[in-house]
């Protein structure tokens, strides 16, 4: 550190620490001074045209019996942070009150409840909230989305984030971290910064793919490059030891690339059964299938250079969330041209996410953080030990009930594709139970944190896939991302052995027909195949138009013993299932696929897209309670009459379900193509009494909005 900034960092730093006193009198100064030290612009004085970087930003606060009033945020810079400055004391219970007390506990928590509302009512929404106890520490919020879907946004709750002490300032990275928040918030973003890391791996990877096709059978390829994906990643993250696979690659490989197919292979069965591997000692037994059979390719030396760029990349920071999607078409040459086009962001998917299953676990989470409070008051005012004892022990007790409520979830996508609703399911709920574990930490007086694979882990993400090399990237895509959660929490530290297991949670099959195979449709009449025409055009001879090719003829098919398929058991289902309209469904999906989907489904129109038959087989299990929600992404066309009649259909039944939550007509990618869907969110109707004003197609009409 140069000793001028030394010098500044230990006087500011000597000056605040521990202050005590009234934080009106205090909180101008010590941000002013603040802002010197990470050498940022200082705050000018509020006037009628600066209210984009100042103190006491007024703010209008709209109640929603829709009154107005003005409050004022203690520190606001547009775009980047809204901050509440509090101030405790270590020896007194002036101010915000005596630090480590219930009462300064509550006044820290109503400042970031101030933060909050102050910042649903500012434009743009602020990436990211702040409050600060002056003199003894800091704790900062982020939110990158750009609305409002829950009361809290996506800044999570006042546990969610742990304390940054005051004196951590003196930290080169963390003043850095602070200077960014006032400069360039977006620099932070871990969505951009992640998603420029996956497109470049999934380029390199691309690229390899073209090259192994020629001669290759696409599949085994996709195999191979994904088990070369977790190599690189397991390296990333120090599942494998002294950076492994880079160094043989760069080392011996290259120089000899015959050396490559037999000893990669042999590094892949030693990660599958924990043997050891050369001089590298015993390496952890990952296991899970993913090197069962671990066949590789032989590779030129150019090859090798490919390998060998993706390999330098930054594996522990790719994005689960979009990884799946681009992987996916990385490895299919059709899918290859749009590998640049624009995917799916994140946030598209929490908005279905979060008010599905999310949202209600986070009101009974609020609900059970009031009883704890509620018992830690009681064990204060409690008169002998045993009695406090007592009531810290149920507060203990209770969240020990919610983690494994949480435990136990099973999330169903019955359409999962590569994986990114059910890996942003996890990430949001292995989310949740951090808050739970650390205020668990804080009642019991130590971390809860336990290497064990008893947490929210991948059995519980439930998939179903049609497409195979989907489904192995979608098992993939869980894997890495619970993954990055174990050393977001543990370092250094390996996971317990065997890394990967093979649950068998992602199912390649059809989602919504079952069947015991097919054979050729026999017309009645003539005694003759059935055939359609194939799709192919020709110039008629005589009009000169463009019309089917008689002779293009493809065979119709007859599925034998079809009927419904079955779902595994879960507790929510969303998903993204495949836009095929209505009329395109027998050029899509074959003539007989449809006949046999319509004679099994009688319920469902024959009008509807192919995507209500999900619809309507999750609506069905709401109401039979076999699942508490689900939300599904569809087409825009939800709301018109053809097909509505699948969603009156389960409004009308003895036992109704309901829409809580609908978006009409929203941005979507599918493909890497631009489209407009429409997102519902359904759960079962309780209140009979409300079943009059809920059936027929009044409640669709929320659609049209």
């Amino acid at each position: 550190m140069d000793r001028a900034i030394a010098i500044v960092t230990q006087d500011f730093i000597q000056k605040w620490v521990g202050s005590e006193g009234n934080e009106r009198a205090n909180y101008q100064s010590f941000l002013q001074e603040l802002c010197e030290y990470l050498g940022v612009e200082k705050s000018q004085p509020k006037g009628k045209d600066n209210h984009h970087y100042c103190f006491d930003r007024d703010v209008k606060i709209i109640a929603p019996s829709g009154a107005v009033t003005t409050n004022y945020i203690d520190f606001y810079k547009e775009g980047c942070f809204v901050l509440e400055a509090k101030q405790g004391s270590d020896s007194s219970s002036k101010g915000t009150g005596k630090r480590g007390t219930s009462t300064y506990k509550k006044e820290m928590k109503k400042a970031f409840g101030q933060a909050l509302k102050y910042a649903r009512f500012v434009e743009p929404k602020p990436p990211f909230l702040i409050t600060c106890d002056i003199g003894d520490h800091f704790r900062v919020w982020q939110d990158f989305s750009e609305s409002w879907l829950s009361a809290n946004g996506n800044y999570g709750t006042y546990d969610s984030v742990q304390k940054i002490a005051f004196t951590d300032l003196a930290k080169p990275e963390m003043r850095d971290f602070f200077r960014k928040i006032f400069t360039d918030p977006q620099s932070l973003n871990p969505e951009k910064i992640a998603a420029q890391v996956t497109r470049e791996v999934a380029a390199d990877l691309a690229q390899l793919a073209k090259t192994l096709e020629a001669t290759a059978d696409p599949q085994a390829v996709a195999q191979f490059l994904m088990r070369c994906i977790f190599t690189m990643f397991a390296e990333d993250v120090g599942l494998l030891k002294e950076q492994l696979f880079t160094e043989a690659l760069k080392s011996r490989w290259l120089l000899n690339p015959q050396e490559f197919k037999p000893q990669v292979e042999a590094l892949w069965r030693a990660m599958n059964d924990g043997t050891s591997f050369g001089f590298y000692g015993q390496l952890l037994r990952f296991n899970g299938g993913l090197f069962a059979h671990p066949q590789a390719f032989a590779l030129t030396a150019a090859q090798l250079q490919i390998l060998l760029t993706a390999a330098q990349r930054d594996w522990q920071n790719v994005e689960p969330a979009i990884f799946g999607t681009l992987l996916e078409r990385a490895l299919d040459k059709k899918e290859r041209s749009k590998l640049g086009a624009h995917y799916t962001p994140r946030a598209y998917v929490e908005r279905l996410v979060r008010p599905v299953i999310i949202e209600p676990l986070q009101e009974q989470w609020q609900l059970i953080q009031g009883e704890v409070e509620t018992l830690l008051t009681e064990e204060e005012a409690a008169k002998s030990v045993s009695a406090k004892t007592k009531k810290r022990n149920d507060a203990a007790e209770i969240l020990q009930g919610f983690l494994t409520e949480l435990r136990k979830i099973k999330v169903l996508d019955p359409a999962c594709g590569s994986g990114n609703f059910l890996y942003v399911t996890m990430d949001l709920l292995k989310t949740l139970e951090l808050e739970v574990l650390n205020r668990l930490g804080t009642v019991l007086g130590s971390s809860q944190l336990r290497l064990d694979f008893d947490q929210i882990n991948p059995s519980q993400f439930l998939g179903i896939e049609i497409n195979p090399r989907a489904a192995e990237i979608a098992d993939l895509v869980i894997w890495i991302g619970y993954l990055q959660w174990h050393f977001r929490l543990f370092g250094s530290l390996p996971p317990v052995e065997p890394v990967l297991r093979e649950f068998k949670n992602i199912e390649c099959r059809d989602a919504v027909l079952a069947y015991d195979g097919t054979k050729p449709a026999i017309d009645p009449k003539t005694g003759k195949v059935r055939t359609r025409c194939g799709g192919r055009m020709m110039t008629h001879p005589v009009t000169g138009q463009e019309v089917p090719d008689p002779s293009d003829q493809v065979e119709i098919l007859e599925y034998l013993n079809p009927r419904e398929a079955v779902w595994p058991k879960a507790d929510y289902i969303v998903s993204n299932p495949p836009f095929v309209g209505c009329y395109k469904m027998r050029e899509f999906l074959s003539d007989g696929y449809v006949e046999s989907l319509r004679e099994i489904y009688k319920q469902v129109s024959d009008t509807a897209d192919y995507v209500m038959y999900w619809w309507h087989k999750s609506a069905t299990l709401v109401g039979a309670e076999k699942i508490k929600r689900f939300g599904f992404i569809t087409t825009n066309s939800i709301w018109r009459v053809f097909q509505r009649k699948t969603i009156e259909y389960h409004l009308n039944q003895k036992k109704p379900v309901k829409l809580f939550f609908a978006i009409a007509d929203h941005p979507w990618t599918d493909n890497g193509a631009a489209v407009r869907i429409a997102m519902t969110g359904t759960e079962k109707l309780r209140d009979d009494t409300k079943r009059k004003s809920i059936l027929g197609s009044g409640q669709c009409e929320v659609l049209k909005v």
